[in-house]
């Protein structure tokens, strides 16, 4: 049984770095097959097909993202240099993103928005977790009384999460990290402004 869960694991791990760099219409099994090592037959003992394996791949590549900002949140004790981070993890996108291609949930979400139903819903799923986050984040600022009372929770998060994965899209796209690095110090400036 262990040596069964270890490979479902390396398949799910080398396909998460896979589908967030060519995209879930860009890989094909061929290409798990040859990433992996393992044949297809292999592949299908632990998974019903491509989409199986794309779910479980998100869900990877999203935990280990989460894992690095709940990391980098810990050395945090404002509210403001919380919301940050979800930026300043991304400050290296370019040639050191927390996962290899880029932020999992902004190229899932450009990919499945229309195309594939079942991952768009993934994806949905894990920007509300996300938004979640941030409101809650907004809260423990408010009662302490580092943010004004009045601020909007669900619209700050969803302009902080506006704010990160443009930057990320832009700073990918061009192939320098100063997007990103304009927008944590644009956010900055504004966070301090809801004192």
């Amino acid at each position: 049984m262990q040596k069964g869960e270890n490979t479902r694991k390396h398949i799910i791990a080398k396909a998460a770095e896979l589908f967030n760099q060519k995209g879930y219409a860009g890989a094909s099994m061929s290409d798990i097959t040859e990433l992996t090592g393992i044949k297809k037959g292999g592949i299908y003992r632990h998974f019903e097909g491509k989409d199986e394996i794309a779910i479980e791949a998100y869900n990877y590549a999203g935990g280990v993202v989460g894992d690095v900002i709940a990391e980098a949140m810990a050395r945090e004790t404002t509210a403001s240099g919380k919301l940050l981070v979800f930026l300043k993890v991304y400050a290296n996108v370019v040639e050191d993103p927390p996962f290899i291609g880029g932020c999992p949930l902004l190229n899932l979400a450009t990919e499945a928005d229309d195309s594939h139903p079942v991952l768009r819903e993934r994806g949905r799923l894990g920007m509300n977790r996300t938004l979640d986050r941030m409101k809650e984040i907004i809260g423990e600022g408010v009662r302490s009384g580092e943010f004004r009372a009045n601020v909007d929770a669900d619209a700050l998060a969803t302009f902080v999460l506006s704010v990160m994965e443009g930057g990320i899209m832009m700073s990918k796209l061009e192939g320098d990290n100063r997007h990103v690095r304009m927008n944590i110090e644009s956010l900055s400036a504004y966070l301090a402004g809801l004192r």
